[in-house]
């Protein structure tokens, strides 16, 4: 069969796969991730039926998957918002760091990675999935509620943290040592303030010069722009993803609606073969051996994000329930755990047993975090009405 043939097939196998497994999905109630990521393993080295014509297409999907992921993720905020967020929740963002970086970047060293594992580890652990966060807090009905901003202030923390941490992660694995590291988090910081201020300013020209009352128009601009900007941005070794979330949020008002709304299809499509590619790439018969480790840091790492949750929910005067909701809310990790970890393997300079860690850690707190926001309040309520009869006699 011609080699193009067999191209075409596995591709259309691929995406009507990617369409059941979403279908499954939403049937029980789970985010998705976890189940193209098991659909890359069955499918990639060392799987159940192994695809190999789909190389270079992949490759440059995931990657348009992630830039599209994090500009999606920009278009959600304006340059105000995230100013004024990080105002409220910097302290609450710091103990975040703290608490959920250390338990992976203790695994990278105890397992022997060296610093750059324990980076790649830490990061790993510590970002949380705002696509998951916020699908569930929207099932719940809880966009309403008093603690979610406060959840919400968290995660634009950990965004701003990211465009931070990108950057020297891209320099590290680069190899380009101190001073080139030092350099890319100078170009990190001078860009995030750049975007800031050029948005609150002028966000009304950048999103006048991509705006079109014509759809098709409007769409080729605004992808055009992205995948331009995040070019540029990888050429800075600033990171294609973190130029992308920049741009996202230099468009604001009508314009980012419109944006948002045109392109959450193909953000869906592009980030579903992103995680399949990235499972793609990792042996599951690697993933045995690390389990243990992941499940350690999955119940270790559930339980500091709660306790993050909780104490920023505090702060704010919110009662003990509501303090459960924040921390449970917060559990999850995906896409972004993902993207570390795809940059990192992709670089060849960590080691191989990073790709399998990751990927069962993410399985597990993909399907655990959605499963804490719903069960840790009636839980707790079960808990406390059984113990008031005993405390009562």
């Amino acid at each position: 069969m011609h080699s193009t043939a067999i191209s075409l097939i596995e591709l259309g196998a691929i995406f009507f796969g990617l369409g059941m497994l979403g279908r499954l999905a939403w049937r029980i109630g789970v985010s998705p991730i976890p189940l193209y990521l098991l659909g890359g393993l069955a499918f990639g080295t060392g799987g159940l039926l192994p695809v190999t014509g789909l190389g270079e297409f992949t490759s440059i999907a995931g990657e348009i998957g992630v830039i599209l992921l994090l500009l999606l993720l920009g278009l959600e905020y304006s340059a105000a918002e995230l100013v004024t967020g990080l105002r409220r929740s910097w302290m609450a963002g710091v103990v975040d760091l703290v608490l959920n970086a250390a338990p992976g970047a203790v695994a990278g060293l105890l397992l022997g990675w060296g610093p750059l594992g324990a980076f790649v580890m830490g990061g790993v652990t510590y970002i949380s999935s705002s696509g998951i966060i916020a699908k569930v807090l929207g099932d719940l009905g809880r966009l309403g509620n008093r603690e979610t901003p406060v959840v919400l202030s968290v995660l634009v923390f950990e965004d701003l943290a990211m465009a931070v941490y990108l950057p020297i992660l891209t320099a590290l694995l680069a190899g380009v040592g101190l001073m080139g590291g030092l350099s890319a988090v100078g170009i990190a910081l001078l860009a995030v303030t750049v975007v800031l201020v050029v948005a609150l300013r002028f966000g009304r020209y950048v999103s006048a010069l991509v705006d079109n009352p014509d759809p098709e128009v409007f769409l080729l601009r605004v992808l055009g722009a992205a995948l331009l900007v995040a070019g540029i941005a990888s050429q800075l070794q600033v990171s294609a993803a973190v130029g992308a979330f920049l741009l996202g949020i230099a468009i604001s008002g009508s314009t980012a609606e419109n944006a948002t709304r045109m392109l959450e299809p193909l953000r869906d499509l592009f980030a579903a073969i992103f995680f399949v590619v990235f499972g793609l790439n990792t042996d599951p018969r690697l993933i045995p051996p690390v389990l243990g480790v992941a499940a350690v840091l999955a119940v270790v790492t559930t339980l500091t994000k709660v306790a993050t949750g909780w104490w920023a929910a505090g702060r704010q005067g919110i009662a003990r329930m509501g303090r459960l909701r924040a921390g449970a809310a917060l559990v999850a990790r995906g896409e972004f755990s993902i993207v570390i970890a795809g940059l990192a393997v992709a670089s060849g300079a960590v080691e191989e047993g990073l790709a399998p860690l990751a990927t069962a850690y993410v399985l597990l707190m993909a399907i655990l975090g959605p499963v804490a926001a719903r069960v840790a309040e009636p839980m707790a309520r079960k808990a406390m009405a059984v113990l008031r009869p005993q405390q009562a006699t």
